[in-house]
């Protein structure tokens, strides 16, 4: 796609998010603003000045709540307009909006609702309210539950709870146009709890111009156009999806499009063929795994030419980064592009400007993969805590295995056991109340302590750990597990992979298989698939360890896996041992697999 034309709005126009999207709309009312699928209808569309009537209408119905500025109103929805809608109605009544993750325990969303004392809760459909209401009991959050799908048993709910409304009769037919109200930049947007891998969530507090500023600082080292189109498919709730695919393209006047569901995600890339998407290494992890498994039953000039073209496709792009000279092959560079690049590049739409990948470390292969492939990839930083991009690669100066440089506006340096600290107007104004959860990582001159471990090479920054999740080994050597993790996991046999260790002489790994895969494997060993007995073959482990060396060849001698757990059970939100941001509990995991770790280190675990 060539580039289109710039429309971004300034901040020190809008000064709230609410005063952004009026601005939007005054900017440019007939451009098509969100593009949705109905299931008799196909995809629609919204253009910005439909989406202003929407607002207005859930504004009015917003205020018929009797809240005061500063309430918390929470919604608990799959991405969609609504959210967009009732988002925005509650910042024009300057109130506080917690989000909720669809796929979340319904005992940490009672938490959530509790905590930030929720007066008002959009919720998307009867069931969901249904699981939640048991799991909040006798708490007086929230007052008010409103049902966005309108069903029968909707309406029986509604009927019997006073509490309850459905949203097509909550909503007034029509409201007064939205106008400008006169909001503080620094007053509190959002409060967005942490999905974190111990203890309960906390609530991140947000203003509006922490997020303003953090959009603004990302549209200075990417260009985003009105012609762009994201797809959005990562949850709302997260902030890397709110503010890149939600407030940054409302900025720059670009169309967002959502996608039905992930199962249907590779449908709606060729039915929507966006310019931009937003994904976390996973999807770019699942793809890479898919066209691994195809190669391997491919002929062999098939495989040689496919690797041809990564190897000349990444020697093109150093070129272009300026960080290699021209070589001969490079001359093979368009050909095999067209018959290698082009064809797997169709399957994400054909149209990719940008595709971003945070939220978690990107596999420097799979990064490499794509790149020489053909797709614009770059890797991100950032945390909940800062808005939340705090670093990204720009398209000309591109090291895939960093996160990049820091945007605008924020400072950063290494303190005390290389901890990345970080300042600047995207970071929170705190935890909601926890007053010690701040201040053990707000230092008072502004400083974020991030947890993370890294070194600044040059302008990048690149990731090198984390010091919660550093494994120390009896022998005094700290090994850092996520790495080792990522490298197993690109074996596609292997679902999930946790390594464990601590305190112990060596290294071993939990291992979730592939219940696709683990048939004809558990055949090759002649074992029988059906029996969990099957898990415990001693050939079968010594195969597989066998697997996990090749893949950890590239590491140093510290990183040798002895013994395995296999498991078909899959870590999950809903058994608590994945976080709703799909991040491993790595306690609430060592804890369920307790007698299998005993076991793979006898009497000493």
């Amino acid at each position: 796609m060539k580039p289109g034309s710039e429309d971004l709005i300034p901040i020190d126009h809008v000064k709230t998010l609410d005063g952004l999207f009026l601005q939007r709309i005054k900017r440019s009312p007939e451009r098509v603003a969100y593009r949705y699928f109905e299931r008799d209808q196909g995809w629609r569309a919204l253009t910005w000045r439909e989406m202003g009537d929407s607002v207005a209408r859930w504004r009015q119905a917003l205020a018929g709540e009797s809240l005061e500025t500063g309430d918390r109103v929470a919604m608990l929805l799959r991405n969609g307009p609504e959210w967009i809608m009732f988002d925005q109605a509650a910042f024009a009544l300057g109130l506080v909006t917690v989000p909720l993750y669809t796929d979340d325990r319904a005992d940490n969303a009672a938490y959530i609702l509790d905590d930030a004392a929720v007066k008002v809760l959009l919720i998307q459909d009867a069931g969901r309210w249904k699981r939640l209401a048991e799991a909040i009991g006798d708490s007086p959050w929230p007052q008010r539950v409103i049902i966005l799908e309108s069903s029968p048993a909707a309406h029986a709910l509604a009927a019997c709870d006073s509490r309850v409304r459905v949203a097509e009769s909550w909503l007034p037919d029509s409201a007064p146009s939205l106008t400008q109200r006169n909001g503080e930049p620094r007053d509190l947007a959002t409060i967005v709890y942490t999905s974190g891998t111990t203890g309960r969530p906390k609530g991140v507090m947000l203003s509006h111009h922490n997020i303003l500023s953090n959009a603004h600082a990302v549209l200075t080292l990417v260009d985003v156009y009105g012609e762009d189109l994201f797809l959005s498919f990562l949850p709302l709730s997260h902030m890397l999806e709110r503010t890149g695919g939600y407030y940054l393209p409302m900025m720059a006047g670009s169309t967002v499009a959502y996608a039905r569901s992930v199962a249907q995600l590779a449908e709606d890339l060729k039915a929507i063929r966006p310019t931009i998407i937003i994904a976390v290494p996973r999807v770019f992890e699942r793809v890479y795994g898919r066209i691994a498994d195809q190669l391997q039953t491919r002929p062999a000039p098939v495989r040689w030419l496919f690797h041809l073209a990564v190897a000349v496709g990444w020697r093109d792009f150093l070129h272009e980064q300026g960080r290699a000279g021209r070589h001969p092959s490079l001359l093979l560079r368009p050909l095999l592009k067209r018959k290698v690049g082009d064809p797997v590049l169709q399957k994400l739409g054909g149209r990719l400007r940008v595709a971003v990948s945070g939220g978690a470390a990107l596999p420097t292969d799979v990064a490499r993969t794509f790149i020489g492939l053909g797709l614009p990839l770059i890797q991100g930083y950032g945390l909940t805590e800062t808005s939340p991009v705090v670093s990204f690669n720009p398209l000309d100066d591109n090291i895939p295995e960093s996160v990049g440089v820091p945007i605008r506006g924020i400072q950063v340096r290494i303190g005390d056991n290389d901890e990345l600290l970080i300042k600047g107007e995207n970071v929170m104004q705190g935890y909601w109340n926890n007053h010690a959860a701040t201040a053990g990582v707000l230092n008072h001159d502004g400083w974020l302590h991030t947890g993370d471990q890294a070194r600044i090479q040059g302008d990048h920054i690149f990731i090198t750990g984390r010091i919660k999740d550093i494994l120390v080994l009896s022998n005094g050597e700290k090994v850092p597990p996520a790495d080792l993790e990522m490298a197993i996991g690109l074996d596609p046999l292997f679902d999930q992979v946790m390594v464990v260790g601590e305190g112990q002489s060596y290294l071993g790994a939990l291992l979730v298989l592939n219940a696709d895969l683990w048939p004809g494997v558990a055949h090759e060993h002649g074992l029988d698939p059906n029996l969990v007995e099957s898990l415990n073959d001693a050939h079968l482990h010594k195969n597989i360890i066998k697997r996990i060396r090749l893949a950890l060849s590239d590491f140093p001698g510290y990183a040798k896996i002895r013994r395995v757990t296999l498991t078909l059970e899959p870590w999950s939100i809903e058994n608590g041992m994945l976080t709703p941001t799909l991040k491993i509990k790595r306690n609430r995991i060592i804890e369920h697999h307790a007698a299998a770790i005993q076991s793979m280190y006898g009497c000493d675990a």
